[in-house]
């Protein structure tokens, strides 16, 4: 066989058309690295008029390098004990990071948790985590479903030794953290560069308000608009469509979870059966519904409001003591104007989705 290496000066020159495929090659290899390399990150962007975050970006500035290693420990079963899930097995894009197929999250060995996997977006202006409100850090929410018996039952150090293993992840941290070492603080921060880079806000709703192109709303969804703010945006205020608080919905509780709410946390009377208020922003896609996953479709949700199923009690959110009325077609037009707050360009974005390494 003949010997193909390219020449060098001096050397027998390489025939033309054999250079000519060579600098192809060439020419397609440099193209699919820097393809490879120019995989952007997504790095935090406050829209224009929305309020000030409330996550410190000073205690963990974002990296192009820090964004991808959250991306990677984010999909990786390596952070559960068996290796069996990771955080996307409960938060998938494909469900606005949360999950479809069941009601409450299931962790390894199939084990059920007790509540509704809440969906990822937004998370710099959360001031707490949790349905509960248990945690108030981004950078401290992750610990909690690591550590859970019922989730991904690891321990943090038990994962820390796990991840030192890896001369591939020390690569990883190295880049980020300008140190191979792998630390609990550092995959938290990590993750926290990556989900904080979960940012929902060009849905048709946001071009709307925008006058941009892809904004125009059909007059059954500006009915839905002018319906949702008169019932629903004292609690999903704008844009953010959370007033970040917790507040007792009127659910019948469930009997065999028993789950109180806000009240785990605090022991406060006034907390009792309060849960946070979710954002409703991509919620359409974001089923089942409720801290518990009691309602598999939007309309039974908006139905609990409306059809006089609300269970009164001393901690009973002061809104839905009164009786909210609408007829079929206006509970309708408000589900219409809910889909606007649907945003394909955030659901589809490759950047978010699992990345070979």
């Amino acid at each position: 066989m003949k010997n193909s290496r390219i020449r060098f000066a001096g050397e027998e020159a390489v025939p033309p058309n054999t250079a000519f495929r060579l600098a192809l090659l060439i020419l397609a290899a440099l193209s699919l690295a820097f393809t490879t390399f120019s995989d952007q990150p997504v790095l935090f962007a406050r829209p224009a008029g929305w309020p000030k975050p409330s996550y410190d970006f000073s205690r963990n500035p974002q990296t192009a390098a820090g964004f991808r290693l959250g991306r990677m420990l984010f999909y990786d079963p390596a952070l559960s004990r068996d290796g069996s899930i990771s955080c996307a097995s409960c938060h998938s894009p494909q469900s606005a990071f949360t999950h479809s197929d069941h009601r409450v999250s299931h962790g390894i060995e199939g084990r059920q948790g007790e509540r509704n996997a809440p969906a990822l977006v937004n998370l710099a202006w959360n001031t707490s985590f949790h349905w509960d409100g248990g945690v108030n850090n981004l950078e401290i929410q992750a610990v909690n479903p690591v550590t859970h018996p019922n989730e991904m039952d690891f321990t943090m150090d038990e994962m820390v030794d796990r991840l030192n293993a890896s001369r591939a992840y020390r690569g990883r941290f190295f880049r980020a953290f300008a140190d191979s070492a792998i630390t609990g603080q550092r995959v938290l921060k990590a993750l926290a560069q990556f989900t904080v880079s979960l940012q929902s806000y060009n849905a048709k709703y946001d071009k709307y308000l925008r006058h941009e192109a892809g904004g125009e709303m059909s007059e059954p969804e500006l009915n839905g608009l002018r319906l949702f703010r008169q019932h629903c945006a004292s609690c999903h205020q704008e844009p953010l469509f959370t007033n970040n608080t917790f507040a007792n919905n009127g659910l019948l509780p469930d009997t065999l979870l028993r789950d109180r709410g806000r009240y785990r946390i605090t022991a406060q009377p006034d907390d009792d059966y309060k849960f946070r208020v979710p954002t409703l922003r991509n919620i359409e896609f974001s089923a089942p519904y409720m801290h518990d996953g009691r309602f598999r479709y939007l309309r039974q949700t908006i139905q609990h409001y409306t059809s006089g199923t609300i269970v009164p009690s001393p901690t009973l959110a002061p809104q839905l003591r009164q009786p909210v009325t609408l007829s079929t077609a206006e509970q309708r037009d408000i589900m219409l104007f809910l889909f606007t707050l649907t945003d394909k360009e955030f659901l589809d974005d490759a950047r978010f989705r699992y990345q070979p390494e």
